[in-house]
């Protein structure tokens, strides 16, 4: 297991993607965020189905950094309940994983 993560997390739309990435990688909590093409979800809340166009982001971090992002991005979210979920990652290249750990670090 390398000591480098991906913090999978969903937004309400590009712009609050951007500003909490672009906070995240400010911080020093992410080397890296990818915010991905919109999504659309369908989901149960409160008692009935919604849908609704998401943004999902993949925040690239170290396991010691983890639970800091996860509360950096929270604590900034637009939603009372966010999906942000953390994605250890078994196996990647050294170089990859030392770019990771160098950007994190304060």
């Amino acid at each position: 297991m390398s000591d480098i993560a991906t913090v999978y997390a969903v937004f309400g739309s590009r712009d609050e993607a951007e500003r909490i990435g672009r906070a995240m990688i400010e911080q020093r909590l992410a080397a890296c965020v990818n915010i991905l093409g919109p999504a659309r979800s369908i989901y149960r809340w409160d008692g009935g189905i919604e849908t609704a166009d998401e943004v999902p982001a993949l925040f690239k971090t170290t396991m010691d950094a983890a639970n800091d992002l996860i509360a950096g991005i929270t604590r900034m979210h637009s939603y009372d309940v966010p999906a942000v979920c953390l994605w250890p990652i078994a196996r990647t290249l050294e170089s990859y994983a030392e770019w990771v750990n160098s950007e994190t670090d304060d």
